[in-house]
């Protein structure tokens, strides 16, 4: 039997299936890895929140920032690898998903919102840091004019994109359940991911200490290769098609 024949057998005797996905998952949908050489990261300096909050010039620059990267993602698909996950939540097998993801593909392939654990959380929403409502992010980003940040229209609060900043916690609700999905899966798919971003890559860890069986898809060596159940270092894409030709 070969590695892949035994993944297609793990995953058919799985019922409680959690994914955890990275940068890697998105890349093969046009998104850019911003950390990587050449990325946002490398044109615009980080903004910590408190600055966002306090200092107009650098809430200029973290809208700026902010625009370049809904231009990528504004118009993204999803990728195959969305679209896997997405069959298993058909198939009655997934329990639940982890992303560090703030593109929102993973909702686009049809995954439904709750079963989703957006660590980062996303950029397809605002949110505003006064009176805390949640809105769509389309109306304001289509139209964003960087050099004049957008005010919350309920209370003339500063908006922002609900994703995590520099300075920012995570949200410990979040966390939590990100945590019960890795303690309570049978088998944890962790793709695209280097798992070296913490605490996200704390989670496939927690799911192997816990009893499941977990599986690394993705390019580059991480890790947590030394502790997978199996490990796969080649491009999505090109994995999860022949994994389609077994079935």
């Amino acid at each position: 039997m070969t590695g892949l024949e035994k993944f297609k057998y793990l995953i058919d005797n799985s019922f409680r299936i959690v994914g955890f996905t990275g940068a890697g998952i998105s890349t093969e949908s046009g998104i850019s890895d911003y950390r990587s050489q050449g990325g946002i990261w490398e044109k615009f300096t980080p903004v910590y929140l408190s600055e966002f909050i306090n200092d107009p010039e650098k809430r200029i620059l973290y809208w700026q920032r902010k625009k370049a990267l809904w231009e990528s993602i504004k118009n993204a698909k999803p990728g195959m690898a969305h679209y896997f996950f997405e069959k298993l939540h058909r198939q009655g097998r997934l329990h639940g998903l982890i992303t560090q993801n703030i593109d929102g593909l993973h909702e686009k392939s049809g995954l439904p919102p709750e079963l989703i654990v957006n660590l980062h959380g996303t950029t397809l929403e605002l949110v505003c840091l006064g009176c805390g409502v949640i809105s769509d992010a389309h109306s304001v980003m289509d139209h964003l004019n960087p050099e004049e940040p957008p005010p919350c229209p309920l209370c003339d609060g500063l908006l922002k994109p609900n994703t995590i900043s520099f300075g920012q916690q995570l949200v410990p609700a979040d966390l939590k359940r990100a945590e019960v999905l890795a303690r309570g899966c049978d088998l944890m798919i962790a793709a695209g991911s280097t798992l070296q971003v913490q605490p996200a890559a704390t989670y496939p860890m927690i799911a192997r200490e816990a009893g499941a069986q977990l599986v690394i898809i993705t390019l580059s060596e991480t890790p947590l290769d030394g502790y997978a159940s199996m490990v796969f270092h080649e491009k999505l894409g090109t994995f999860l098609e022949k994994l389609e030709r077994l079935s």
